[in-house]
C-alpha cells in the first residue's frame, strides 16, 4: 500500500458503503479503513463479513470498521438501517452505493425474463441506490457537503447482452448520478458513478471469468491483464476525498481500455 495515495481529508470521515463485505465493496472498505476512515459497511453475508473484519483487524494502523446485517432490497430495513446509522454517527460524509449482483439468475435472454425476476435484478441493482441516498442525502444536506459514489458498470456501454435487465439498471445509474449531481449540487453535494469493467472479484471467479471469458476480456481491453477490485476501489477513493472536490455529475470507467473514455 506503500505506493499508493494517503488522502488527508478521508481521515475520520463517516463512509457508508452497501454490498461491502465481498469483491469491490471489501476492497472499499479496506482501503478507506488504511485511511483512518470511520466505515461502516453493509451486507447481507454474515460470514464473508467476519472475514473481512479478521482481516482488517490485522492491518496495522487501519481503522476498524463497523458491520450491519442488511438486505438492501429489503426497502423497510434498509431505512432501518440507515436510521440506525444516522442515530449513531449523526451524518455520513461519505455513501458508497455499491451493492449489486448480476449472479447466473440474471444471466438470461430477454425472452426468459419475469416480471418477477425482472423486479428482483432492478431490487438488486438500482432501487436501493435511489432510496439509500434519499435517506442519507438530508444529513448532508444539514452540513453543506458529502459525496455520493454510485457503482454503475460498462455493460451497457459494450453492450452486454446477456444480462438485459442488469445492463438497463447500471444504464439507469448514469440518469440518476447526473440528475442527483443537479439536484444535490447547491447543498455542496458531490454525486458521480463508477463503471467499472471486468473485475476478478471472488464471485466473477467462481461464477463467470471461465478461460474463454478471461480470453474475450483481454481481447476488448487496452491493458492485457485482469483488473482486481482494489483498482476500483482506488477511483472511490479519490471521488470521496477533497483532492475531486470539482468533479460531480460524471460516470469514470475503470476496465482496463474497454470502451475507454467517460
Amino acid at each position: 500500500m506503500d505506493n499508493f495515495a494517503t488522502y488527508p481529508s478521508l481521515r475520520n470521515k463517516t463512509v457508508l458503503i452497501t454490498g461491502g463485505a465481498e469483491g469491490i465493496g471489501a476492497a472499499a472498505v479496506e482501503l478507506f479503513c488504511r485511511q483512518g476512515s470511520n466505515v461502516i459497511f453493509f451486507d447481507c453475508s454474515e460470514s464473508s463479513a467476519a472475514k473481512l473484519l479478521e482481516h482488517i483487524k490485522r492491518i496495522p494502523g487501519a481503522s476498524h470498521p463497523s458491520f450491519t446485517h442488511c438486505d438492501v432490497t429489503d426497502l423497510d430495513q434498509l431505512k432501518r438501517c440507515a436510521d440506525a446509522t444516522l442515530a449513531k454517527q449523526g451524518t455520513v460524509d461519505v455513501l458508497v452505493n455499491n451493492a449489486a449482483s448480476a449472479g447466473a439468475g440474471a444471466r438470461v435472454p430477454t425472452a426468459d425474463v419475469t416480471p418477477e425476476s425482472f423486479d428482483q435484478d432492478i431490487n438488486v441493482n438500482l432501487r436501493h441506490q435511489f432510496f439509500l441516498t434519499q435517506y442519507i442525502a438530508p444529513s448532508m444536506k444539514k452540513q453543506g457537503s458529502g459525496s455520493i459514489i454510485n457503482m454503475g458498470s460498462i455493460t451497457w456501454r459494450i453492450p452486454a447482452t446477456d444480462v438485459p435487465v442488469y445492463t438497463t439498471a447500471k444504464a439507469a445509474i448514469m440518469g440518476m448520478t447526473r440528475m442527483h449531481s443537479r439536484e444535490f449540487g447547491e447543498f455542496g453535494i458531490r454525486v458521480n458513478s463508477i463503471m467499472p469493467g471486468s473485475i476478478a472479484t471472488r464471485r466473477q471467479i467462481d461464477e463467470v471469468l471461465t478461460k474463454e471469458y478471461e480470453d474475450y476480456t483481454l481481447k476488448a481491453q487496452c491493458l492485457k491483464r485482469v483488473l482486481v477490485p482494489a483498482e476500483v476501489a482506488r477511483l472511490i477513493l479519490f471521488l470521496a476525498a477533497d483532492d475531486s472536490s470539482a468533479i460531480t455529475g460524471g460516470s469514470h470507467v475503470a476496465d482496463g481500455g474497454w470502451v475507454g473514455d467517460t
